[in-house]
């Protein structure tokens, strides 16, 4: 157990970290997510306000489905990146990372106030989460539930009842698998914690957890993305919809689209012997062009892989350069995101 953004978390469980990356690609791995922070807007004025706060088109969300998207503030910079679930015509659930949960509300109530009509009611510690991922994880829940999850398309919400517990089923997750994130209330967690189990379901911890989103090319909020950075390098422009001038980061993110940026974020595959760390330098020649981001041997590839920023003309697939791995400068080759997909 190790502390998190204010939590315990499990690292990893008896089994070890690579065993739960191989469940979770293998067969079915599940995680507690409780963690993430869980926010409902509700009121007439829900969705327009979310419209001018969120880089999502809320408003063109049918109503059980969601969308990825990333929280900007006036400048540009990303507070956080999130899913946003529209569960009703007038009403929302907004799921945000722990570590900027407090951030992002405090970022918000003001913006709340003026806006009206809209009301916020973080939902945390009264329904937990719990993330089921896998080639099997569809067909396992399929047997558990009283309605058949897989009749919820990707991105997709919907309600379920499974070890007595009535609760939201969501197609989404973090791993590049397929699978859900079920939201039941808090007290039926043991339950469901232990009925997934008994079904097979391998316990996974943060350690596999973050192996399997940097192998899917997902970015973590804190690591890979910050406040200083804007979505443009980070690569997440197809998460970004502008919208009307009453988005609040509508002015800041169309002069950044206009003028380009300077560096982007790319993956890379180490050609030389080296696992890259967060914050390691990459350079050409012995000049610095940018920063790794994010680092790891992946076991499903059998490589050791990273993520960073770095100057636009290293960004081409194949393009090369060092990474110094503790004074050591090792060559790494761009690859194509995401790492690895579970539909190729």
């Amino acid at each position: 157990m190790v502390p998190f953004a204010g939590w315990e978390m499990p690292l990893s469980y008896p089994g070890g970290i690579l065993a739960e990356v191989r469940a979770v690609r293998k067969t079915a791995g599940m995680f507690d997510v409780s963690h993430m922070a869980r926010l409902r807007f509700s009121g007439i004025g829900a969705v327009p306000f979310l419209d001018t706060v969120l880089s999502a088109d809320v408003a063109g969300l049918k109503v059980g489905r969601s969308r990825y998207h990333v929280i900007c503030d006036e400048d540009g910079g990303i507070i956080d990146d999130a899913l946003v679930y529209r569960i009703a015509e007038q009403e929302c659930l907004l799921v945000v990372n722990s570590g900027n949960a407090d951030d992002v509300v405090e970022w918000l109530r003001p913006r709340i106030e003026a806006h009206g009509m809209v009301e916020m009611f973080n939902y945390t510690e009264q329904i937990g989460m719990i993330a089921v991922q896998g080639p099997e994880a569809v067909a396992i829940l399929d047997r558990l539930s009283d309605t058949p999850l897989s009749a919820i398309r990707p991105f997709r919400i919907g309600d379920a009842t499974i070890a007595g517990a009535r609760l939201r089923a969501a197609r989404t997750g973090y791993t590049g698998e397929d699978g859900f994130e079920l939201m039941p209330p808090r007290e039926s967690m043991l339950a469901l914690w232990d009925a997934l189990k008994d079904a097979g379901v391998e316990p996974c911890g943060l350690g596999s957890r973050d192996v399997l989103r940097l192998e899917a090319g997902f970015m973590l909020h804190g690591t890979d993305i910050t406040r200083d950075n804007d979505p443009y390098e980070a690569g997440l422009d197809r998460f970004v919809h502008i919208g009307s001038p009453g988005y609040l980061a509508h002015d800041a993110l169309s002069r950044i689209r206009t003028r380009g940026t300077k560096r982007i974020m790319v993956g890379f595959q180490m050609v030389g012997r080296g696992i890259p760390r967060h914050g390691q330098e990459i350079l050409s020649d012995g000049q610095p062009v940018g920063i790794v981001t994010s680092g790891t041997h992946s076991p499903t590839l059998d490589a050791n892989i990273g993520m960073g920023y770095v100057d636009r003309r290293f960004s081409t697939k194949a393009s090369r350069f060092e990474i110094d791995v503790r004074g050591r400068f090792i060559e790494a080759e761009v690859v194509p995101l995401p790492f690895y997909s579970a539909r190729r």
